[in-house]
């Protein structure tokens, strides 16, 4: 039987490291957030016996362990990786059939945005009730999914909508690259049956929009019903959203935050402009000078 040899790669968040190898070591994906979640994964225990392991993720051809800031990686990253390899090679198991969870049948298909940077993985499956964006790693604490997203160094940003998850890339590889090993891995974990994310209170108050209706005047309800009706269906279909944030009356002027795909895309100039812009001139006439994405 071939011996299981890990190599240690960074990732994007300096506490979480990959120990990844050529073969499979699970067809799903698992993530132990403490000890007490491990009864069935006597490998996961043995990790959080180690003071600085945090938390740890088993996924297809890798194993990602983020540590507490006790101790750095380069102190401890090859004795983690021996202890990795010997439990394995000696006919340890991953995780015990118990934890199993029954597979859900699902498909899941590459699109491409009008962002270059950004790839959409629509499932054939409601994923999330509402809407969630991830800058970085440590704003994914109440999505799994998101978490074991970041483990790939080049996901640089994350937006997952009803039935797709929308990934931002950064320049250090190209889509073509790593489309099917993204897709695959996406589809595994939703297969597992895992918690895809858990909304918090404020998430679900932003769903539609960044402000409170109650303290809106009545062109700022008109231009949240035409995003809402007109543009919003049309702007997910390309992996992204739009929220109103607020209208200034003065300057007449319309201030929207872009999420997903819209986000950093070349072409959203062009859409605020021509499309978003001149509609809302037709429609409430008089009103409208300008529209401004303000996290452009």
């Amino acid at each position: 039987m071939e011996q299981i040899s890990f190599k240690i790669e960074k990732t994007t968040n300096d506490t979480i490291i990959k120990f990844t190898t050529n073969g499979i070591l699970t067809r799903g994906s698992y993530q132990f957030n403490n000890i007490d979640e491990t009864k069935n994964s006597q490998l996961a225990q043995q990790l959080f016996h180690l003071p600085f392991v945090k938390r740890v993720l088993f996924s297809a051809n890798f194993i990602a362990i983020e540590r507490y800031s006790i101790v750095e990686w380069s102190d401890v990253q090859e004795e983690v990786k021996e202890q990795l390899e010997n439990y394995l090679n000696s006919g340890g198991v991953l995780v015990t059939e118990e934890t199993e969870q029954k597979r859900v049948p699902v498909e899941v298909y590459a699109e491409v945005t009008p962002n270059p940077s950004v790839l959409k993985f629509v499932a054939n499956k409601k994923l999330v009730a509402v809407d969630f964006e991830f800058k970085n790693v440590e704003e994914a604490s109440n999505s799994d999914l998101a978490i074991a997203l970041y483990q790939f160094p080049f996901v640089k940003e994350i937006y997952i909508s009803e039935n797709y998850v929308s990934i931002t890339k950064n320049d250090t590889v190209e889509w073509s690259d790593v489309t099917v090993e993204v897709r695959s891995f996406i589809k595994e974990f939703i297969a597992s049956g895992k918690t895809i994310a858990i909304a918090t209170e404020t998430e679900v108050k932003t769903e539609t929009t960044t402000v409170n209706d109650e303290d809106l005047d009545e062109v700022s309800l008109q231009i949240i019903s035409i995003l809402d009706e007109y543009i919003r269906p049309a702007v997910a279909a390309d992996g992204g959203n739009i929220l109103f944030q607020s209208y200034e009356q003065d300057s007449q002027i319309v201030n929207v935050v872009l999420q997903g795909a819209c986000s950093g895309c070349p072409s959203s100039t062009i859409t605020l402009k021509n499309g978003i812009e001149n509609m809302l001139k037709q429609m409430i006439p008089g009103k409208i000078e300008a529209v401004v994405a303000v996290n452009y």
